[in-house]
């Protein structure tokens, strides 16, 4: 049953905690960082507050709708608030990358497709995110340990536990991207797919939001998969160097 009505300070709430838990990161958990890595660490542990959360949240409004879901069922309040939940983290995320990273086009036009789908969705169409709900609980369950991954990654260098934290990491997180993202991503994207253009959100969502979204989607979808397909290719050439060593 819904049980969350209207909750319109939602938005700016969630933006003032998520610059709070960036501030807080960048002034006192990597205060002594050196200056290229504590705002990529502060990042990472404000992404840390929006994953779990945000998958949780998305799990709770899905399973507590209150009418049928379809791709192209009006948005309950309950979705429409992990909507906003989401929007005030790619909103911050996105700044602190115009602010410390802006030569980074693609995280940059990552984060502005994903705002373009999320306040549409949201403020213009209000049908539509149960599709967006599943995508983002596939993007963001794999989050944890990704930043996790991240942070032992950025200090792997000096400090000889976060090297062995990034080794132990790296494959299940390889496995886990790739399921979510590339095998159950692919598969729901191909279902909203064939949805749209078999006439499903017809008079409920209009040509062109379904019709960006997908494009936005698809494109994101297949940076994911060449991203960890990158890292695969990486990890076995590492794998393979340091075989070759052992021979030798």
């Amino acid at each position: 049953m819904e049980t969350l009505p209207n909750f319109t300070p939602a938005f700016p709430t969630f933006f003032l905690m998520f610059l709070l838990a960036y501030l807080f990161a960048f002034l006192v958990v990597f205060r002594n960082w050196g200056p290229k890595q504590k705002p990529e660490a502060s990042s990472c542990l404000m992404s840390l507050t929006h994953g779990t959360p945000a998958v949780i949240m998305a799990t709770r409004a899905l399973m507590n709708s209150p009418t049928p879901l379809s791709f192209a069922s009006p948005n309950a309040s309950f979705q429409n608030f992990v909507l906003e939940f989401s929007i005030a983290y790619f909103l911050m995320d996105l700044l602190h990358y115009m602010v410390f990273v802006p030569d980074d086009l693609l995280f940059i036009g990552h984060h502005l497709a994903t705002l373009y789908v999320f306040v549409t969705c949201r403020y213009v169409v209000h049908h539509g995110a149960v599709a967006i709900l599943v995508l983002l609980f596939l993007a963001e369950v794999t989050s944890a340990c990704q930043n996790v991954r991240s942070l032992a990654n950025l200090r792997r260098a000096d400090v000889p536990l976060a090297a062995k934290v990034y080794e132990f990491l790296s494959p299940p997180f390889y496995v886990f991207y790739s399921v979510a993202r590339g095998v159950l991503g692919t598969l729901v994207v191909y279902k909203m797919g064939v949805f749209y253009v078999s006439g499903g959100a017809n008079n409920l969502i209009p040509r062109w939001a379904w019709i960006s979204w997908m494009v936005v989607i698809v494109v994101a979808v297949m940076i994911s998969i060449l991203w960890v397909s990158n890292l695969w290719i990486f990890w076995f050439r590492q794998r393979s160097h340091r075989a070759q060593k052992k021979v030798k």
